[in-house]
């Protein structure tokens, strides 16, 4: 049992203040931003803070629910995946992590270059161009979710895909929202 306090100790370490582990669906999805609000909202942040946080916590969990792939295992199919916050200093770091197939590597890998090449007036030009040109897609999304992030953390996503299986990566995504207003 000392992974439990292994476990505590890590979490800690690493400044979380939420970890959900488990299948997301759209009812754990407002579990997690409820119990997530209450904890900004008693923290007394700057109300403009709390919505940059909430803001990026909704397009991550969405991208979660949304895109997260199948695993499937043999004979077992799960949608496990994880969603972590993060409070530090000058930031809050939201992060999240789901199954995708190797084969849905590449066109994510471009997309996410792609946004991080651009600066702020960039973002809101991609933005503007992907409302007007682009259709939603069968999964409920038109590619504005990782688009948003970036805008409302005003700086670069950053993500990695460890490899799980011949066949599948785990998708890995952080971002950062700093504590200070702009002014």
């Amino acid at each position: 049992m000392n992974f439990i306090y292994d476990l505590h100790r890590t979490m800690m370490s690493q400044n979380l203040i939420l970890v959900y582990q488990g299948d997301f669906t759209q009812e754990s999805t407002k579990s997690i931003l409820s119990m997530a609000e209450r904890n900004l909202d008693s923290s007394g942040e700057d109300s403009s803070i709390k919505r940059k946080v909430f803001n990026v916590m909704v397009e991550a969990l969405q991208n979660i629910v949304k895109h997260s792939d199948e695993l499937i295992d043999g004979e077992m199919r799960s949608h496990a995946a994880i969603f972590l916050i993060g409070k530090e200093t000058n930031r809050y770091s939201i992060m999240s992590g789901n199954p995708v197939r190797k084969s849905n590597i590449p066109n994510l890998h471009k997309k996410l270059d792609q946004i991080n090449a651009l600066d702020k007036d960039g973002l809101k030009e991609l933005y503007k161009e992907i409302i007007k040109n682009t259709t939603i897609s069968d999964k409920g999304g038109a590619g504005l979710g990782f688009v948003d992030m970036a805008r409302k953390s005003g700086g670069k996503l950053e993500f990695e895909f460890p490899e799980m299986s011949p066949d599948y990566c785990f998708f890995c995504l952080k971002v950062n929202v700093p504590r200070e207003t702009d002014n």
